[in-house]
């Protein structure tokens, strides 16, 4: 083949007569040249030569020609050849073969569909055993093997829906068979449950007395199982719960129980001891009841009697391995303790926190060392419950909160310090204690701000002692000038004070965090104090004067200490508090404030009630008439006797200054106002006179008999002489009576031109008023009112 495509290629696809054709026409110019005349001889034989030359060639060269011819006529007959075969491969073998595909894919398809037949008949079979190798282990009780079969059959039946375009209508009937005997064996095992595990609960769940838990019991029952299964006797109904999927509504209904009628009453109750009991087919956990030591028990006591429940439950019920899901292998290694530790655990450890670890966190910071017991309780607590499998991790909430107690302390401290804080400011305020100028916070001896490190302590210069120069001045300042004037005070406020003072103490000794944190918990009692008293108080020191003067008291002197409280503990404090920080100076103006505004408002409504009463003395006009005069006395009466009545429920609570100034305030108020009513009066008859002189007179006399600050009756003479000094009116008051009884001349003399005592107490316009009411239009009055200029 290669040869004749190599012959045809070199040929140029010469055919047999074109290469004839040829070879002629060379052979008759070769005898052209023979016989050509212009070439001579010489010529001649050089063309025989080349005549001879080319008859060799030819004669190489036809040999070579007729095998190609040969070839040719070979690959003529080859290509007939195969354009026969090719014809047939068309018209024959092609149609077999298409026909041949056809049947192949038919083969395939039905090969197919008998093969998912044949699986769906596998399935169905599969189904079938599994519901009936059920049947048999339910009625001989092998819960975790009927279970399983189950879960077989579950999972066939799920193939099977799964398989599109086979929707066969007996997969209905095989999902409600498989409902139903599903159904069945959670009831046969509920049952199984309720025998096994029973609780006996007092006869009102909703009852959470200590009595009413003392007559829970639990009680598991021992039943032989007939499956080889490690564990309790309830591990086979258990197990069949878990393969089921139900194990897990099972559990939590089991675990609040636990929670609310063992666990928890064990944390809440001291009293209360958990006893166990074993009987021969029966494992009974109730309770007793004893005399508790203490209000609240300690943390290991609760820890052990909880680890003797959870011994107790691991022994008999919680050591099971459980078998999950066909589809669920993850875990297989899960035992029943894991899961009903990770369903009550979070709401145990937070009841333990709150009622028990809570109530150990120590008050004083002295005992903060022992508590290192505590927390190694509660280490041991949680690695038996690890032990147990009933806890999984490295750190629980409830270790992190028994670790933390430096910052708990801290909290606790300083929220037991808030709440004591706030019953003082809500008790009551007329439960009073005495403050002298001696007082002072029953505290124990400061150290010196330097006492066990020298060096911290100024150094004096040293001077020899015939150098050192006296300095002090002769003139002493008394001890007492800057102490507290003696008053009564709220003994709940003295004891709020002492309670600051106990505070800020024990920050001394107190970390840094729990320093600062004290230190601030004091700073807010005196802000709540601001905040809540007032308040809370607000209807009692509008209507009760002794309390408003009471609560005043109250307010200076927590003003009073609060100058200095900041400095006594400055150098103390932690180094975060002495750099100016550690003061209360800022909240004295606001204290001093508040008992201001507060016993100011009373002033008012007392000056409101005097000026009320002798609205009633009908101007003091027309004396004359009984009815105006007996009005006009009753008025002062009334005046007199809530000045009184005042003097003695502040007696012996205001200091002795504050006192009199206040009541010589109200006494001026009531002063005051007799003068200018009876100073507007227009005509004033001889016998009103008179009678308007009685009136004063019996403010004169008694006016001073209501200053009573002392509870002994000989020391406050000596308020009484001063009170002119308290009455800015009490002098006006006196030259009015003269005048109300005097002549034009003795009123005139007391004018002495505008520099008599009269003079000093009212305006010429006033006294020119006076006469003209006092006395007819006469000369003598006449000339009497050209001298008051």
């Amino acid at each position: 083949g290669s040869l004749v495509a190599a012959v045809l290629a070199h040929s140029g696809r010469l055919d047999k007569e074109d290469l004839g054709t040829r070879i002629g026409r060379l052979s008759r110019r070769v005898e052209e040249l023979k016989a050509g005349p212009g070439a001579g001889w010489g010529a001649a034989g050089r063309a025989g030569e080349v005549c001879n030359m080319i008859n060799n060639k030819y004669n190489e060269f036809l040999p070579s020609m007729q095998s190609a011819e040969e070839l040719v006529s070979q690959v003529e007959g080859l290509c007939s050849n195969i354009d026969l075969l090719k014809a047939g491969i068309e018209n024959e073998v092609q149609r077999d073969l298409n026909v041949a595909v056809a049947e192949f894919t038919e083969l395939k398809q039905q090969l197919e569909r008998d093969t998912l037949v044949l699986s769906i008949l596998k399935k169905l079979q599969e189904f079938d055993i599994a519901i009936k190798e059920y049947n048999t282990a339910l009625l001989e009780k092998k819960y975790v093997a009927a279970a399983q079969q189950l879960e077989t059959a579950r999972s066939s039946l799920k193939l099977l829906e799964s398989r599109k375009g086979f929707e066969l209508k007996i997969l209905k009937a095989l999902s409600t068979e498989l409902t139903v005997q599903t159904q069945n064996m959670l009831y046969h095992l509920g049952e199984e449950w309720q025998k096994l595990a029973v609780w006996k609960l007092p006869p009102s769940k909703e009852s959470s007395s200590l009595e009413s838990v003392v007559l829970s019991e639990l009680h598991l029952h021992m039943v032989p199982s007939k499956e080889k299964i490690a564990g309790p006797p309830v591990a086979s109904v258990l197990q069949a719960f878990a393969v089921l999927g139900e194990l897990h509504t099972k559990l939590k209904i089991f675990g609040q129980l636990l929670l609310k009628y063992i666990l928890k009453p064990l944390i809440s109750y001291p009293s209360l001891q958990p006893c166990t009991e074993e009987q021969s087919n029966v494992f009974i956990l109730r309770f007793k009841s004893e005399e508790p030591s203490l209000d609240h028990s300690s943390p290991m006591e609760v820890f052990d009697k909880i680890k003797l429940i959870f011994e107790f439950l691991h022994k008999y019920l919680l050591n099971v391995p459980l078998e999950q899901p066909v589809e669920d292998k993850k875990g297989c290694g899960v035992t029943l303790a894991e899961l009903l530790g990770d369903m009550i655990w979070e709401e145990l450890s937070d009841c333990l926190i709150q009622n028990c670890l809570v109530n150990s966190i120590p008050t004083n910071s002295s005992k903060l060392e022992q508590y290192i017991e505590v927390i190694k309780s509660t280490e041991e607590f949680e690695k038996a419950l690890k032990n147990m499998q009933f806890l999984k991790g490295d750190t629980t909430d409830l270790l992190k909160y028994a670790r933390n107690v430096n910052s708990h302390f801290a909290n606790k401290k300083c929220q037991d310090v808030i709440v004591t804080a706030r019953n003082l400011m809500t008790s009551e305020i007329h439960d009073t204690v005495k403050i002298t100028p001696d007082s002072c916070v029953a505290l124990p001896r400061l150290l010196d701000p330097g006492a066990g490190d020298r060096s911290k302590m100024p150094k004096a210069p040293e001077l020899l002692h015939n150098d050192m120069v006296n300095l002090e001045n002769k003139t002493k300042l008394s001890q007492y000038t800057f102490s507290l004037p003696t008053c009564r005070i709220s003994s709940s406020v003295e004891k709020l004070m002492e309670l600051a003072y106990q505070t800020l103490l024990e920050a001394t000794s107190s970390t840094d965090q729990c320093c600062i944190q004290l230190f601030y918990s004091v700073r807010n009692i005196f802000q709540l104090f601001y905040d809540v008293v007032p308040t809370y108080h607000k209807e009692n020191l509008q209507k009760l004067p002794q309390l408003a003067a009471i609560h005043h008291n109250n307010c200076m002197y927590i003003a009073h200490h609060l100058l200095t409280l900041g400095h006594q503990f400055r150098y103390r404090l932690t180094n975060i508090l002495c750099d100016g920080t550690a003061t209360f100076v800022d909240m004295v103006p606001g204290f001093r404030r508040l008992g201001m505004e507060c016993f100011l408002a009373q002033m008012r409504v007392q000056k409101g009630e005097i000026l009320e009463r002798l609205s009633s003395a009908r101007n003091f006009s027309n004396m004359d008439d009984e009815e105006n005069y007996c009005a006009a006395n009753k008025a002062i009466r009334q005046v007199l006797h809530q000045l009184k009545r005042l003097g003695k429920v502040w007696q012996d609570v205001l200091p002795v200054n504050v006192y009199c100034k206040a009541m010589g305030t109200l006494l001026n108020t009531a002063l005051t106002e007799i003068v200018t009513r009876i100073a507007a009066l227009e005509d004033i008859s001889a016998e009103d006179a008179d009678r308007l002189y009685s009136l004063c007179r019996t403010m004169v006399e008694e006016g001073p008999q209501v200053f009573t600050p002392l509870p002994e009756d000989d020391k406050n003479k000596k308020y009484q002489e001063e009170v002119p000094v308290y009455v800015q009116k009490w002098m006006t008051f006196k030259e009015l009576m003269i005048i109300l009884q005097a002549n034009l001349q003795e009123i005139v003399d007391q004018w002495a031109d505008g520099k008599g005592p009269l003079a000093a107490e009212f305006s010429a316009a006033e006294v020119k008023s006076l006469i003209r009411a006092l006395f007819q239009n006469t000369e003598r009055r006449a000339a009497a009112l050209a001298k008051i200029k």
